[in-house]
C-alpha cells in the first residue's frame, strides 16, 4: 500500500468519528495493513462499537501468524488488546495468549521484543476476567518477577494493585524489598500498595532513606502521588532533613502533584524562606501542580517580598 493510499483511508476513518459506521470499520479490521486495523481498533473501542468484538478478535488471530510479517512492531495486536479491554471482552484465553506473546524481530546486530506493551496490556485485562482471584494472581507475578521488559513488570505491578487484597499488598511488598534493576519498577510497587491502603505509606516512607540510586525519588514520587493526606505529612517532615539535594528536590517535585492543598502552602512558604537552590525548585514545582492557577498571586507576592531577579524572571514563565 502506498503513503497516498493508506493516507486516504485514514482519513475515511477520522471522518466516521462524525458518522460511525459497522460496515466500513468491519472491512478496516480486516486490511492487510497492521497500522491501519491498529488505527481502527482503536476508533472501534472509541466508538463503543461492542459488534466488532469478533471482528477485533479475527483481526488479532491473523496478527499472529508469521506475525514478524503479518504485523510489525505488534502495532495491530496492541492496539486490538487494548480494544478489547475497553469494550469489555473478558475471555481470559484470549489475554493469556497476549502476556506470553514474545516478538523478537531484527535490528541492527541483533533482535528485539516488539511484544512488551501487548503483554501489558493485556495483563491489566486479565484482571476483569472470569478465572479464579490465585490463578490471576500467579500469572501477574510471574511477569512482576520475570518479564523481560520493565513496561511489563510495571503494567503488573498496577494490575496486582487492581486486585487489592492482602495477597496483592504481600506480592508488591516483597517486589519493592527484593528491588528491580529498573528503579522505575520498584517506583510502581511503591505507587501500588498506596493505591491499596493508605496504611502502607509508613513502609514506603522508609524507601526515602534507600542508599540504591534512584529509590528514594521513587518513594518521594509515590508519596506525592497518594491520595491520603499523611503522605503529604511524611514528605513536608522530610524535606531539608538530610543534606540531599537530590532528594530534597524530588520532594518538592512530589509536593506539586499532591491534590492536597496543604502541598501548594508548603510550597509557598519554601519560596518564601527557604535558600535560593529550595525557594526556585519549590516555584517551579508549584507552577506545575494542580493549584498553579490559584496560588499564581500568592507566590508572585512572595517572589516580590525576596527581591530576587531570579525567582521573578522564573515566576514570569509562568
Amino acid at each position: 500500500m502506498s503513503k497516498a493510499q493508506l493516507d486516504r483511508k485514514l482519513e475515511m476513518l477520522e471522518a466516521m468519528r462524525l458518522a460511525p459506521s459497522v460496515a466500513p470499520l468491519r472491512k478496516a479490521l480486516h486490511d492487510r495493513s497492521n497500522y491501519f486495523v491498529s488505527k481502527a481498533a482503536a476508533l472501534t473501542a472509541e466508538l463503543g462499537i461492542r459488534d466488532l468484538i469478533p471482528d477485533l478478535v479475527q483481526a488479532f488471530d491473523r496478527s499472529m501468524i508469521d506475525p514478524v510479517k503479518s504485523d510489525p512492531q505488534c502495532w495491530a495486536k496492541n492496539s486490538i488488546a487494548k480494544a478489547l479491554k475497553d469494550l469489555g471482552y473478558n475471555d481470559a484465553g484470549f489475554f493469556l495468549r497476549g502476556i506470553k506473546h514474545i516478538q523478537l524481530e531484527p535490528v541492527w546486530g541483533g533482535a528485539e521484543d516488539t511484544a512488551g506493551t501487548l503483554r501489558g496490556a493485556s495483563a491489566l485485562a486479565l484482571v476483569t476476567c472470569p478465572l479464579p482471584r490465585l490463578e490471576i494472581l500467579e500469572h501477574l507475578a510471574d511477569l512482576l518477577a520475570a518479564d523481560p521488559a520493565k513496561t511489563v513488570r510495571a503494567d503488573a505491578a498496577v494490575a496486582i494493585a487492581q486486585l487489592s487484597g492482602p495477597d496483592s499488598a504481600l506480592l508488591l511488598r516483597f517486589k519493592a524489598l527484593s528491588g528491580d534493576r529498573e528503579m522505575e519498577v520498584t517506583g510502581q510497587c511503591l505507587t501500588s500498595l498506596l493505591d491499596i491502603s493508605p496504611s502502607y505509606v509508613p513502609f514506603v516512607a522508609n524507601f526515602l532513606d534507600s542508599k540504591i540510586e534512584d529509590v528514594p525519588q521513587e518513594a518521594a514520587a509515590a508519596l506525592g502521588a497518594c491520595a491520603d493526606a499523611s503522605a503529604v505529612a511524611v514528605l513536608k517532615e522530610r524535606y531539608g532533613a538530610k543534606p540531599d539535594p537530590i532528594l530534597t528536590r524530588a520532594i518538592l517535585l512530589s509536593l506539586a502533584a499532591s491534590r492536597h492543598s496543604d502541598a501548594a502552602d508548603f510550597l509557598l512558604e519554601v519560596i518564601a524562606k527557604s535558600e535560593f537552590d529550595h525557594a526556585l525548585h519549590a516555584l517551579q514545582a508549584l507552577s506545575v501542580s494542580r493549584f498553579r492557577d490559584d496560588y499564581r498571586d500568592r507566590a508572585a507576592a512572595t517572589v516580590r517580598l525576596r527581591v530576587d531577579a531570579r525567582l521573578s524572571a522564573l515566576l514570569d514563565k509562568w
